[in-house]
């Protein structure tokens, strides 16, 4: 069942936040007070402090590292890990957390998931009661950031056969067991400037995926930033290769056997992730209901338009939709039903939808849709790598394929 949040005792009187305007069935109202009250908080926090430069930062494709006492501060790290969360919270509520923060800037929010919801997830669920109490404390402090490395440059969605890296475990010289990790990785957020980083390798001896925590000054490990993107650019992507790093035994995750268990690190984001397309949808929509009360054409606003109007009402109606969806699959997660297919589903829709949202939003705005000046432009570039990760929209229709027929249709 969710959990109840409960602020600090001097900030008990906050006031909830108010309902947004895209919010048009008010399902934030299944929220509780105290919920309503933080998420007002983080509001602020996007309003004063991110929403200002989001621009900036994603023009120069650098990540806002300043942000992360901040978002210690506010409690949004490692906001679902019961031995870190500064308040007890529901799966609801964070994922109307990721909601608030793609609504600003999609980058932000993709920055914070790899770190609170990719790397920190993967050592709760992985990591030996050693290891969580080590490493997750100082990760909810934003002392350390962490990365989570899956993807290849040779595979994606196939990583659950097709892995190369590999990991072979070996005697050190004081007798202890530690494993020597080779290999490239493509597309790690986070990776250039981590503390650490989750790689995820082949054991040689046995074929499953092993998962170690990387300090990312062992040597042989090196990450290169990917340049010249055009979707969130103010996430700093790498390149890495792995060459002859050895790690100890001791920081490999003592709970991680399998591709089984990164999927259930999977399943915990991949529904966040919907939420943070749904909030990239409505971040372009406010931007063009803004645009259109002021842009005049023919002497009027070109809110008074026909087409104009029903652009808006799709974008609005596929805002809603999806806000439904993903309150039900959240909803789900906190009574403990949740399935990979109903995250893979939430996924695969409230992303395709976000992407026809956030064009209708440009196309209101016409020629000056394309610059970074009326909101829509960013959220339009950012939809295509929302759409793409955490599964491509594909691999999820096909999850939720073999969900209804009991066949996989994965190509193996």
């Amino acid at each position: 069942m969710p959990l109840t949040l409960t602020p600090p005792a001097d900030e008990t009187h906050a006031p909830p936040a108010e309902r947004l305007d895209a919010d048009f069935y008010d399902l934030q109202s299944a929220l509780t007070d105290a919920e309503r009250a933080q998420l007002g908080r983080i509001r602020a926090f996007l309003r004063d402090e991110v929403a200002p430069r989001a621009d900036e930062f994603w023009e120069r494709a650098e990540s806002p590292r300043h942000l992360f006492p901040r978002f210690a501060e506010l409690g949004m790290l490692g906001a679902g890990i019961p031995e870190v969360a500064q308040y007890d919270n529901s799966a609801l509520y964070r994922g109307w957390v990721a909601l608030e923060i793609s609504r600003v800037d999609a980058s932000t929010a993709t920055f914070l998931g790899v770190h609170s919801g990719l790397a920190m997830n993967a050592i709760w669920v992985g990591g030996s009661d050693e290891q969580r109490a080590q490493w997750l404390p100082p990760m909810a402090r934003g002392e350390l950031v962490g990365a989570f490395a899956l993807t290849e440059p040779l595979s994606g969605s196939d990583t659950a056969r097709g892995l190369r890296t590999t990991a072979t475990r070996r005697k050190a010289a004081d007798g202890t067991d530690e494993w020597v990790i080779d290999g490239a990785k493509r597309w790690i957020g986070s990776a250039g400037f981590s503390d650490i980083t989750v790689v995820w390798a082949r054991d040689t001896a046995d074929g499953q995926m092993k998962g170690f925590i990387v300090p990312t000054s062992t040597p042989g490990y090196s990450a290169t930033k990917i340049e010249r993107k055009q979707s969130l650019r103010a996430v700093e992507n790498a390149d890495i290769t792995l060459t002859g790093v050895v790690v100890p035994d001791a920081l490999r995750l003592q709970r991680i056997e399998s591709f089984t268990e990164v999927a259930i690190v999977l399943r915990l984001t991949r529904a966040e992730v919907a939420w943070q397309g749904l909030g990239n949808g409505i971040g372009a929509y406010e931007a063009a209901v803004r645009y259109t009360a002021t842009r005049e054409q023919f002497g009027k606003p070109i809110a008074s338009f026909q087409l104009v109007q029903d652009k808006l009402a799709t974008a609005l109606s596929n805002i809603t939709a999806c806000l439904a969806m993903c309150t039900r699959v959240s909803q789900l997660q906190d009574e403990g039903k949740q399935t990979d297919a109903q995250a893979a589903m939430a996924k695969a829709f409230v992303t395709a939808r976000m992407r026809e949202t956030v064009a209708l939003c440009r196309e209101v705005m016409g020629g000056n849709g394309i610059t970074l000046d009326y909101g829509a432009a960013r959220a339009f570039c950012d939809a295509e790598a929302i759409y793409t990760f955490e599964g491509t929209h594909d691999m999820n229709t096909l999850i939720v394929g073999r969900e209804i027929t009991g066949i996989q249709a994965f190509t193996s």
